[in-house]
């Protein structure tokens, strides 16, 4: 078995039997997993393995989130602590966590009712809410010196619309000691763990090309763990140059192909847009909060009709909370030709704004960033070309796509978020 974990140590420190079978679940962008079963059970055994993400202090502080939460009724899959009652097993320098294993399975938006697209947002206001309660310096919840915090997603996403809407600060959010979404309590469901993932159509827009969760490069951060500034949203000049860099590769790969030729179109497409609405460019700003940082539908197990499972909190960081809400929808709900099911994005964002205290203002400056955001992004065809990783290729013509679409139809998705 490639990568092969160091069962013998790894089970010498938790009370979980001995090793029967360990099988790796599909790798994921960034980490490891592997099914395993002992004598006492099943279980889900994660090595992270990505750099960035792989600082024991920063798995712990994901860990005691994650237990807080499930202590809230959020359904979440806490990890198991070893004898030693630690949660991070660090094994020939190596991070390692066991989880219960949680059977389930992944659904997109289009195998969800317009009343399970409701509690889908209600779910991730609650997870905001949330975070805010348990993540409180108070809580015990702020970084040690030392401590990296990641940020969610890209530090250079947390900007307001161009009509400078601000939100309450997430503080100013009451959150009940019990927190209830309002279409009932989330079932929390052991043992198990994530099947297999996929990449989401998620964007990196930085120098370099990242995971799609994005980069988990240290920022500066304030007692409470925020940042202390956000950064400036992607500037068209910086982009135009990428794709100019994009079609030149694009024209020396040999040989041309039918991915080829799509990327040509959507390239040239992209920076006539970009021409077209370069005088848009959100200015820095915006309120933030504790988000999960990779929201998508590969990292929400669920049993049945009902979320058993949020998964993978590696990008647990700092960001404005209504943008990963917009970018979660346009990964839901967009649909095989590139537009997004509005009447299903809608019942999401009514029922997140009512979770998470956030106002219709405040999701219209996500959609501007997070649309901004797509017209900059070029992320796929810089894996593609730059990187020779052909992942995310059966993604990028509804991903490309959106982006023209979403541009032409833009007051009509602010009104799905707004309504």
């Amino acid at each position: 078995m490639p990568h092969a974990p160091p069962l013998g140590a790894l089970l010498h420190r938790y009370a979980a039997g001995s090793a029967l079978a360990c099988e790796p679940v599909e790798e994921g962008l960034l980490n490891r997993g592997f099914r395993l079963r002992t004598t006492r059970g099943r279980y889900f055994l994660k090595h992270h393995f990505d750099p960035d993400t792989a600082d024991p202090a920063s798995i712990a502080r994901q860990h005691r989130a994650t237990e807080r939460l499930a202590g809230l009724g959020v359904p979440v899959a806490p990890p198991l602590p070893g004898r030693d009652g630690r949660t991070v097993a660090v094994v020939g320098g190596h991070a390692y966590a066991l989880h219960p294993w949680i059977e389930g399975r992944h659904r997109h938006g289009s195998q969800l009712t317009p009343g399970q697209c409701g509690r889908l947002g209600a779910l991730l206001g609650v997870v905001h809410a949330s975070l805010e309660h348990v993540m409180r310096p108070s809580a015990g919840q702020s970084p040690g010196r030392g401590e990296r915090v990641p940020p969610a997603r890209d530090p250079e996403r947390t900007t307001p619309t161009g009509r400078g809407a601000r939100a309450p600060h997430p503080q100013h959010t009451p959150v009940p000691e019990a927190i209830t979404p309002p279409t009932g309590p989330f079932p929390l469901t052991r043992p198990s763990a994530p099947a297999a993932r996929a990449a989401p159509a998620e964007p990196p827009a930085r120098a370099e090309p990242e995971p799609p969760g994005g980069p988990a490069a240290p920022v500066g951060s304030t007692a409470a763990g925020r940042p202390e500034a956000p950064a400036p949203s992607p500037d068209p000049a910086d982009t135009f140059v990428l794709i100019d860099d994009l079609l030149a590769r694009v024209r020396r790969h040999r040989p041309a192909d039918s991915f080829d030729e799509l990327a040509r179109h959507r390239l040239l497409e992209r920076r006539r847009l970009l021409e077209r609405h370069a005088d848009r460019r959100p200015p820095p700003g915006g309120p933030v909060g504790w988000v999960h940082g990779d929201f998508h539908p590969f990292n929400l197990l669920y049993r049945g009709d009902a979320p058993a499972a949020i998964v993978d909190w590696d990008r647990l960081g700092v960001q404005p909370r209504a943008e990963e809400a917009v970018r979660a929808a346009a990964i839901f709900f967009v649909r095989p030709d590139g537009t997004l099911d509005l009447p299903k994005a809608r019942e999401y964002a009514r029922a997140y704004r009512r979770a998470a205290g956030a106002s219709p203002r405040e999701l219209g400056a996500a959609v501007h960033r997070v649309w901004w955001e797509r017209l900059n992004d070029f992320w796929m065809l810089r894996w593609h070309y730059e990187r020779g990783d052909t992942r995310a290729d059966s993604q990028f013509p509804a991903s490309s796509a959106l982006a023209v679409w979403w541009t032409r139809e833009y007051d009509a998705v602010c009104g799905a978020f707004t309504d």
